[in-house]
């Protein structure tokens, strides 16, 4: 879809406040039992004890199910990696982080499958599918199926998977989650037809830039994790992969496909990856297994026009999917037309480089982490020039006049984040530390727009090129604000995005959810401003939080920041959490189960372009399975009285027993899936 027009839909959608997404045409621990194949260092049995009773209603529409009887909580792992006094036990240490992409490292970082029972859960509605006669593919809702392909959307999928035949799948696949098409909603999970062609028929079952990356030799690990910057629709075009060998790589999609790797040292097991929210960096939890102490690895990330090569204006990427001849680099939704590690992009990351790594005081194992810089995407469009991304035209920074609007009380002023926080999370010692990004943005910032033109032009891998290492430049490094000890295990870590009221939300394994203040995200984080602010009871061992991309109930709210989706692995259930005006409290608003939902580990809310799909994804790690399900109205774009699923109203939810939720369907996974990212792409 061309930027221009979507970025006119971007100006309508702020200008009515809407939270309607954009783009189209493209398309963390747990409690465990024991460790039975971590070998002799770390073996023995978990034992588990207490039960669980329950039952809850959602509001609205939404009414929830109960959470049936004998749910029972993860038990702590034994051995687990610090012993009773908090010291690192270093065999445990080092079997566990050997083996964190497998199975056992699963169990350690998710817990046990729950046990809740299915004695009144429901089987929810599912409609038939429909043969897509255009391309490849079914659709459930909508139709009849017309020539005019309407107003296209898809929301592509990233997921990570424990696989069956590690031989044949690489861990990492892709999904199409809903498509908006002729007149159609396919709301089921189904392999991406854009793909199918591309390559030798595992499009899709396996990703292809990972399958690259395993042929070069780089990717000789499993998938450890998989992020992609969130918020508003269009502005995070692809994920990244982290890898059990240390490789952090780009997955790539249809219309976003540049391949870029960076590798840590062998010492340094990834365990958990974060993006800000424009793309500038990636943050990477690590364990030592040298040192035994818990890091987080800070990347540098430069988005860059598709299958370009960063070091090569005038060719294109070597490693590039299509054709690798473009005379220049070209207006990629206006995308810089130079490469600029650390400043806002579209997320198509052509360049990656490690710049150091932040120590964790009393930490060992951290184990997930979240981030937010408070940066509202959309102040980087344009609103001159129909809402397009700013890079293209403010390009080349070498341009002194370009970088002066850019500088304090210039046109472009506000157009890039200055501060960030990041909240890394412990499962084993209970803690929760904050990391201030200000540091960091404050001096890579004043490189680009206070100083010459030159010194961001010296681009290559080494302490002394750009962009500088920490070890080249100290004081860019960011600082450990705060730890805060906890009184259960942090199971699942999430951060608002933007917004008046900054916050950092922790789940923990007993079924809490703790609201954490932030202070002024954009100003900078202080340690004074990280204060418990209350808790919400929600599920037990809570594995997942994903941000809400709408709600079906209230328009009034902005979802990004005021709503959290939680995956419940231990009483099996999906919620909606929803916060006052200020932040400080919740509540949980709605929540369904489902019988055929038999092991949900993480959760993922769809993006919404112009037309509303309400769909979420379940990665149900035992279930082997990606399920769909649609919580509200498809309502596509107003195409006049032939097109189906028309506002107000549109196509509404088949509920069943009072639930207003229904089965999208279910994609078979050849493995257990374990981490999914989606968004739609431009």
């Amino acid at each position: 879809m061309n930027f221009s027009y979507k970025g006119a839909l971007l100006l309508t959608v702020v200008a009515s406040a809407l939270v309607a997404g954009c783009g189209g045409g493209g398309g963390g621990g747990g409690g465990g039992g024991g460790f039975a194949a971590l070998g002799a260092a770390a073996t023995g049995t978990g034992t588990g004890t207490g039960t669980g009773t329950g039952t809850a209603t959602g509001t609205g529409t939404g009414t929830g199910t109960g959470t049936g009887s004998g749910t029972q909580a993860p038990s702590t792992p034994t051995p687990d990696v610090v012993d009773s006094a908090g010291t690192p036990a270093a065999a445990n240490y080092r079997a566990i982080a050997s083996q964190y992409a497998k199975p056992a490292g699963i169990e350690y970082r998710y817990g046990t499958a729950g046990t809740a029972s299915d004695s009144g859960v429901p089987t929810l509605a599912e409609r038939a599918d429909q043969t897509m006669s255009y391309h490849a593919g079914t659709w459930q809702v909508g139709g009849p199926v017309t020539a005019d392909a309407g107003l296209y959307s898809t929301n592509q999928a990233h997921i990570g998977f424990v696989a069956d035949d590690p031989n044949a799948r690489v861990g990492v696949g892709d999904l199409q989650i809903t498509a908006i098409d002729h007149n159609t909603f396919a709301q089921k999970p189904q392999l991406p037809w854009q793909n199918a062609a591309a390559w030798d028929g595992s499009a899709g079952r396996n990703n292809y830039n990972v399958t690259t990356y395993k042929a070069a030799g780089l990717a000789s690990g499993d998938p450890v994790a998989v992020a992609r910057c969130g918020g508003r629709t269009g502005f995070c075009a692809t994920s990244l992969v982290a890898f059990s060998n240390g490789l952090i790589g780009t997955a790539g999609s249809n219309t976003a496909n540049n391949r870029a790797t960076v590798k840590l040292p062998a010492n340094k097991v990834p365990t958990g990856i974060a993006i800000t929210n424009t793309s500038e960096y990636a943050l990477v939890t690590v364990w030592d297994t040298s040192t035994l102490k818990g890091q987080v690895a800070v990347i540098s990330l430069a988005g860059l026009c598709n299958n370009c090569d960063p070091f090569n204006s005038n060719g294109g990427n070597a490693t590039g999917i299509r054709n690798t001849n473009y005379d220049r680099w070209y207006d990629w939704w206006h995308e810089w037309m130079g490469v600029y590690p650390g400043l806002p992009n579209m997320g198509n990351t052509a360049f990656m480089k490690i710049l150091g790594y932040v120590d964790l005081p009393g930490i060992t194992a951290p184990t997930e982490i979240a981030v937010t810089t408070g940066f509202d995407q959309f102040q980087t469009s344009l609103p001159e020039r129909a809402g397009e991304f700013m890079g293209q035209t403010s390009s080349p920074l070498t341009d002194a006049a370009k970088r002066a609007t850019f500088a304090a009380g210039g046109a472009n002023a506000n157009r890039y984040a200055k501060a960030g926080v990041a909240v890394v999370i412990s499962k084993s010692e209970k803690k929760a530390a904050f990391i201030d990004l200000k540091p960091l943005f404050t001096y890579v910032n004043g490189v680009y727009f206070g100083g010459g033109a030159t010194e961001f032009t010296n681009l290559g891998q080494a302490d002394n090129q750009w962009p500088y290492t920490f070890a080249n430049k100290p004081q860019q490094t960011p600082t450990v604000l705060s730890t805060v000890t906890l009184d259960d295990r942090p199971t699942a870590v999430r951060t608002t995005i933007f917004g008046p009221n900054h916050r950092a939300w922790i789940a923990t394994e007993g079924g809490s959810l703790r609201i954490y203040g932030l202070g002024n995200v954009p100003a900078g984080t202080t340690a004074g401003d990280v204060v418990e602010k209350s808790r919400v009871v929600i599920g037990k061992n809570p594995t997942s939080l994903a941000i809400s991309k709408i709600d079906p109930d209230n328009r009034s709210i902005e979802p990004l920041n005021q709503q959290v989706l939680v995956a419940s692995r231990g009483d099996r259930k999906i919620q909606w959490v929803r916060f006052a005006s200020n932040g400080d409290t919740g509540t949980v608003v709605r929540e369904f189960r489902d019988t055929r939902m038999a092991d949900p580990i993480a959760v993922e809310d769809a993006d919404n372009f112009a037309s509303d799909n309400m769909t979420l994804s379940v990665a149900d790690y035992n279930g082997k399975k990606i399920s769909n399900y649609r919580y509200g109205a498809v309502v596509f774009a107003s195409r006049g009285a032939q097109w189906s699923c028309q506002p107000p109203s549109g196509c509404g939810v088949q509920a069943t027993n009072g639930v207003n939720v229904e089965f999208g369907g279910s994609y078979a996974v050849e493995g257990k899936p374990f981490n999914i990212r989606t968004a739609n792409v431009p």
